[in-house]
């Protein structure tokens, strides 16, 4: 029985299946803001009147778990002085529940109409350099 002896060779040389050392967390959503010198205040003012309770009553959905605000110095033109962080329990409340998020910032601070035309005036002193998504690695 030669094949025998072959499979067993074959087994006792395979590679382990492959299990990662880790398990995936939660995902953060991190976005980047510059604000023009001058207008810091009115933009922390905004975070705290609309964003901070726009926060909270997703927080409250159990739609995001965590948010964050961070000011940052940048090293030069063109990078954010603003880093806003909400994180979602997994990927798919990051990604699929879009929906049900805009739902509670309608209700939170005014419909879509209303909250494009307040970005519009937020736009003359403050631009958004982008976002993504990172994922929290829970290490054992």
């Amino acid at each position: 029985m030669p094949n025998a002896r072959s499979k067993d060779t074959a087994t006792q040389n395979a590679p382990a299946q492959d299990v990662p050392p880790y398990r995936d967390g939660p995902v953060t959503e991190e976005d980047y803001i510059e604000v023009e010198y001058g207008h810091e205040d009115e933009y922390i003012a905004w975070l705290i009147a609309k964003w901070k309770p726009t926060m909270e009553a997703l927080k409250k959905a159990g739609l995001v778990i965590d948010y964050h605000v961070f000011r940052a110095n940048p090293r030069s033109p063109g990078l954010p002085n603003f880093i806003l962080w909400f994180t979602f329990k997994n990927g798919a409340d990051a990604l699929d529940r879009q929906a049900e998020i805009d739902a509670v910032t309608d209700k939170v601070i005014c419909n879509a109409v209303c909250q494009n035309e307040a970005r519009v005036f937020r736009n003359q002193y403050r631009k958004r350099l982008g976002s993504e998504f990172i994922r929290e690695l829970i290490l054992p």
